[in-house]
């Protein structure tokens, strides 16, 4: 059965993709293999395909050569074997950092002599083989050489042993300035004599004596296997089909996303992604001042992708999907079990008790169907979680854990823009900005989107006991009239409807789109990771669908300029009624670190939810049928 045109690049066709990027003449020893990921085929082919024939395959690349400086993006056809189109980026940009740069910078670093020197002058240090070096992008504050060189800006900490947590003892007055294209040490900047935190700050299992006891197993069994099938990376499950997607930068995609209906497999979202994310610290500190990270442009999301483990990162019964990328160097690199797919219960579906027949209540478990990656960067884990319902709500949900990113104080000092959190060590104040990125497709290509906001009716003889209020829809038209932000106090949403189209109450089909928690920025639009991340000064963006128009921060945030992405595209202001339209959500989560989130985070949830509104004639989860009584001498619901 021929796979479905979105699935992901194989293996072999990674490595088909790299013979082909071998045979250009810009492909010299310099040359690094940034990344290679499906160039998606035209939407009218993906919503015309039969399933009955193979679909033509390409692939986009991107290649940076260190010895020029220069970034390019190339076009392969895999189906005919042959370079399609090179292109040079702009002058001065940057590409992700690759894995391969992130060892070599570590190792550039620990060896250069200057460093070496700092450390010695600073802490007495002379054995270097336990100094732990994170490769932070450098970000662009201005300087000629931010605009030139591919540059990162390294923090270094100090291990007691190879496996102790390097984190709760950072080196704060030194910070190493590596050239990658030269991968050389070009200065060392210091900043005054500062401490070594005294404590370890260690969780690993071996090291925390006295776990608990009382904790008895909990088993998960599915006897009879899942209810999902898979044909590649095709999955269905219940009324669901999605394809299944993974590349370097984004990491987890999902695509063609349908739920049948009356036997009518019905489109809801083309394409989901997270196109960019932002982690701006709030320490004016000299030596803390430029930690801010672009982790999906930066450092490629999918690259720094975990291989999930059964028991631990997933429970119960499992399917993995491998991820297939490659080095900087063109070498085949798979991370195993990089996606994680199984089903949950989630509780009670819905239920009713009439009084009346007391002793038949109908009540329904609901179960959904998970879709997960988490991805570490650095210090900390992003997980991406992606829930499908029976009742036809789909839920984006990140949880953020790992190791907050921290920072030395001084003996007595207590800063206002952080907590301490151990002795001489503080946790900076800070904020993560994330971006989904919709393309919307309910019941076909052409959608609008509107914006719903709860008001109150005026008082007048209409609304005599002044309690009346409606729900006011503003269809959207152009680019720049649907930028806005959440409104607490309309319980703001907003809904994709298809106006081409008529449900059974005469009404567009939708799909409406509930936000969680979120923030606001809380630098100037002024500072310079902002100018870098237009895409935070809005919550909500919409803009007609264009294949060039991926990313929040546009092609190449590492080290960019100030505006690319939806800033500059949206001064456009294009039309976007009924048509093929695509929703940008802005989401934050502001942390300011507590005591109980050292030495390593619980997790933290953000995210949003997608319930259909219209698009169904009544609950499409009226026929799941109930679930069989638990045969087990045990109740949790036994009275005394």
């Amino acid at each position: 059965m021929p796979f479905h045109p979105l699935q992901p690049l194989s293996a072999a066709e990674v490595a088909q993709a790299v013979a082909l990027l071998r045979t250009l003449a810009t492909f010299t020893a310099t040359t690094r293999v940034i990344s290679i990921m499906l160039r998606e085929p035209d939407k009218t082919l993906v919503y015309n395909w039969t399933g009955n024939e193979a679909p033509a395959r390409e692939a986009e690349a991107v290649l940076f050569d260190n010895r020029t400086n220069t970034a390019y993006a190339i076009v392969l056809d895999l189906t005919a074997g042959a370079v399609v189109s090179q292109t040079a980026a702009p002058a001065g940009s940057q590409p992700t950092l690759s894995v391969d740069e992130q060892i070599e910078c570590e190792q550039a670093v620990i060896a250069s002599p200057e460093f070496r020197a700092a450390l010695e002058r600073h802490y007495g240090i002379t054995d270097t083989s336990l100094v732990m070096v994170d490769i932070w992008s450098a970000g662009n504050y201005g300087s000629e050489e931010d605009r030139t060189r591919r540059l990162t800006r390294p923090l270094c900490f100090l291990r007691s042993d190879p496996t102790d947590n390097g984190y709760a003892r950072p080196i704060e007055g030194i910070r190493p300035v590596v050239d990658l294209n030269l991968m050389q040490v070009i200065r060392v900047e210091e900043y005054g004599q500062w401490p070594l935190p005294p404590n370890p700050g260690n969780y690993a299992a071996d090291r925390i004596p006295n776990q608990r006891t009382d904790i008895k197993p909990l088993v998960i069994t599915q006897p009879e296997g899942p209810s999902f099938t898979l044909n590649g990376n095709e999955i269905s499950w219940q009324k669901w089909d999605i394809v299944i997607g993974f590349n370097a930068r984004e990491g987890l995609t999902l695509h063609d996303i349908r739920y049948t209906d009356k036997g009518k497999k019905r489109p809801i979202l083309y394409r989901t992604s997270l196109t960019e994310m932002v982690v701006p610290y709030g320490d004016p500190q000299p030596q803390q001042v430029r930690k801010n990270a672009f982790d999906v442009g930066e450092y490629g999301m999918g690259m720094c992708a975990n291989s999930l483990r059964l028991g631990c990162d997933c429970l119960g019964y499992i399917h993995y999907l491998d991820a297939h990328l490659c080095d900087s160097r063109g070498g085949a690199l798979t991370i195993p079990n990089a996606i994680c797919i199984h089903e949950e219960d989630f509780g009670i579906l819905w239920k009713h008790t009439d009084r009346r027949l007391p002793d038949k209540p109908e009540v329904r478990r609901s179960r959904r169907l998970v879709i997960s990656s988490i991805s570490t960067v650095e210090n900390y884990e992003y997980g991406f979680f992606w829930y499908f319902y029976q009742d036809g709500n789909i839920q984006f949900e990140i949880k953020l854990t790992g190791i907050l990113s921290l920072a030395t104080v001084r003996e007595g000092q207590d800063p206002i823009h952080g907590t301490v959190i151990a002795p001489l060590l503080y946790a900076p104040n800070h904020q993560h900005f994330f971006n989904v990125r919709l393309d919307v497709g309910v019941d076909g290509m052409q959608n609008t989107v509107q914006q719903l906001d709860a008001v109150a009716d005026p008082i007048d003889e209409n609304n005599s006991f002044e309690n009346a209020f409606h729900m006011k829809a503003t269809n959207l038209r152009t680019e720049q009239q649907a930028r806005a932000h959440l409104n607490l106090e309309t319980g703001r949403t907003w809904k994709f409807i298809n106006p081409n189209v008529k449900n059974a109450m005469g009404k567009p089909p939708a799909y409406k789109f509930f936000p969680g928690d979120n923030a606001y920025p809380l630098a100037s639009r002024n500072a310079w990771w902002r100018k870098r991340a237009r895409f935070v000064d809005h919550h909500v963006w919409v803009t007609p669908f264009a294949a060039d128009e991926k990313y929040a921060a546009g092609d190449f945030p590492n080290q960019s300029g100030e505006g690319a992405g939806l800033g500059q595209w949206t001064a456009a202001d294009r039309p976007i009624e009924n048509t093929d339209v695509v929703f940008w959500y802005t989401f934050g989560h502001t942390h300011i670190p507590r005591a109980e989130d050292y030495p390593v985070m619980p997790t933290a949830y953000i995210g949003f939810l997608l319930k259909p509104n219209g698009f169904f004639d009544e609950n499409p989860a009226n026929d799941v049928p109930p679930s069989a009584p638990a045969k087990t001498e045990k109740s949790c619901c036994k009275h005394d």
